[in-house]
């Protein structure tokens, strides 16, 4: 099945898992997609992710993070840009998701990364994702 927005696809998957206390979720991979798991993996939010060679196209496979008593390590998660309206943000007007508690996923000219990340280059992009 084509999806129309395949990272508003994945976002959902994940918050979709990690509600119902999922240990994993598996989606079909891009290169996009691979890199806002690993910003999303280098925050801390998720355990782990893999991209496994299948056919017809390669599968994104997430283990999703959960602290003890199985409390949640993602609260939230959401798209800001759309493919109807795309969102761009400079260098000084970067936001702060929850006053810096949560993360913003950035993609830049130099790739995805978190906020804190495009602030310390100094360079802005589009606003993919919140997650907090």
């Amino acid at each position: 099945m084509k999806v129309t927005d395949p990272i508003a696809d994945m976002l959902t998957r994940i918050r979709n898992a990690s509600s119902a206390g999922k240990s994993e979720v598996s989606m079909p991979s891009s290169k996009v997609l691979a890199e806002i798991a690993r910003v999303i993996y280098e925050e801390g939010y998720i355990a782990g992710y893999e991209v496994e060679d299948t056919k017809p196209q390669k599968t994104l496979h997430i283990t999703l993070k959960y602290g003890p008593k199985r409390s949640k390590a993602i609260r939230g998660i959401r798209r800001i840009s759309k493919l109807g309206l795309r969102i761009y943000s400079s260098a000084a007007d970067l936001p702060r998701v929850l006053d810096g508690l949560g993360t913003a996923v950035i993609s830049t000219s130099k790739g995805m990364m978190c906020d804190r990340d495009a602030r310390k280059l100094g360079i802005g992009g589009e606003v993919i994702c919140y997650i907090w």
